[in-house]
């Protein structure tokens, strides 16, 4: 098997659909030899910022000297970014060996599992020959029966901001979703959570810590200022701790203090100078990603409401005055009127097209929706003519913004970037 091939056979099990339960992947870990229990784990649940903590956690446990896993999702542009070690995608033979072990266990033992299931487990393989210090593992959807929760009890469990989504799955109030995300919670971890968590999810939170006797760290954002701040990033001062984070909005700016606390909860001689000089390094494709050039693009990748929330602040504290040409696609079991509410009459056109993905709403329906919010709307089947007409219409000193769905922001990426083929 090769890694094309591995990738084929992760694709093929999406007819599965997503199933959550520890049955099978458990089944299926303990046939590959239970690799899940040999490293320890920074187990990441939440419904926002999920990704970012995660990525500047691993950042600094990199840049420390551990043997660091990084287990995310989605991917952008390559399916080797949801496996990562020490900073770099798994290598494409290291993929292909460890899904091969998955598949042949699968077969072997008679389990039928889900995509996500497969990768997870495969994850775990990687990882455990690979001898990892530190694995930061994100959760797939919710994390009572997510597949990542197999794990013993993790170094430190983080919940990052609880808010509505995947309500089919796990509920259709703020207390059931986060009775679900704190699933992650066992005996022997430590929680860190958001600092402006919604009340009854937090609620939720401390009495799942107080019954299982562990302890809970909120970062206090009262001792948090945002010294500086512009469209690429931020300068904060956390009590007396000074630093400079890569990653552009406020929403960022409190996400990072889940990281810095999660970061000195291990307890492992990590110092404020080794954070601080990783987070300045630490960026993320998609995530209110800046690309410079005439006229400037900005991606960004998030779906629901508070996605829109954190962009829609982002655009009004660094983007007033500019104009704004968007693009934008969303999927159609998501609440996209929300996001489109918020977004569409921030921008001076608003081009609607259809990311790749049979889930993407269709580009005409989508424009129907933008146009109860803004007069002028444009709609492209193609993503590639979308951002092509956006990019014509932008003046030199104009933003190009592409949002809404991570699918879309790996389409565009792989435009500007040449990486089609890939």
């Amino acid at each position: 098997m090769n890694c094309s091939q591995a990738i084929e056979y992760i694709h093929s099990l999406e007819r599965f659909g997503i199933k959550p339960g520890l049955g099978r992947i458990g089944e299926l870990c303990a046939a590959l030899g239970n690799p899940q229990n040999d490293c320890r784990y920074i187990h990441v649940a939440g419904t926002n910022g999920k990704g970012s903590t995660s990525a500047l956690i691993a950042g600094v446990l990199t840049r420390c000297g551990f043997v660091t896993g990084l287990y995310t999702s989605p991917y952008v542009v390559d399916f080797r970014e949801r496996i990562c070690l020490n900073g770099e995608m798994i290598e494409p033979q290291d993929l292909a060996k460890a899904v091969e072990k998955v598949k042949l266990a699968s077969e072997q033992n008679g389990i039928t599992v889900t995509e996500f299931e497969a990768v997870t487990a495969a994850a775990f393989v990687y990882y455990s020959a690979k001898k990892c210090d530190f694995v930061v593992l994100e959760t797939g959807l919710g994390g009572r029966f997510d597949a990542t929760n197999i794990i013993p009890a993790p170094a430190v469990s983080v919940i990052t901001s609880i808010s509505f989504d995947h309500m089919d799955i796990l509920g259709n109030t703020i207390e059931a979703i986060a009775g679900e995300k704190c699933g992650i919670i066992k005996q022997g971890t430590k929680v860190v959570t958001y600092p402006f968590q919604d009340e009854a999810a937090l609620s939720v939170i401390k009495d799942t810590c107080a019954l299982k006797n562990v302890p809970l760290i909120i970062p206090d954002a009262g001792k948090a200022e945002i010294l500086s701040s512009d469209f690429a990033g931020s300068k904060v001062k956390y009590d007396s701790f000074i630093y400079s984070l890569a990653l552009p909005g406020e929403h960022m700016v409190y996400n990072s203090l889940m990281a810095v606390e999660t970061l000195r909860a291990l307890d492992a001689g990590i110092t404020d100078e080794m954070i601080s000089s990783s987070f300045a390094l630490t960026r993320m494709p998609a995530r209110t990603e800046v690309i410079e050039g005439n006229p400037c693009v900005i991606i960004d990748g998030g779906h629901n409401d508070d996605c829109a929330r954190a962009l829609e602040k982002y655009i009004k504290a660094y983007l007033s005055g500019k104009r704004i040409i968007a693009v934008s696609s969303l999927m159609a079991d998501k609440d996209y009127e929300a996001y489109v509410s918020r977004i569409a009459p921030l921008t001076d056109c608003f081009i609607t097209t259809t990311a790749s993905n049979p889930r993407a709403l269709p580009c005409a329906e989508l424009l129907e929706c933008a146009r109860r919010y803004t007069e002028n709307c444009l709609s492209f089947e193609s993503p590639r003519d979308a951002v092509e007409k956006a990019l014509s219409l932008a003046g030199e000193d104009d933003i190009v913004l592409i949002c809404g769905s991570f699918y879309l922001a790996g389409d565009v990426r792989k435009m500007l970037t040449g990486d089609e083929e890939k």
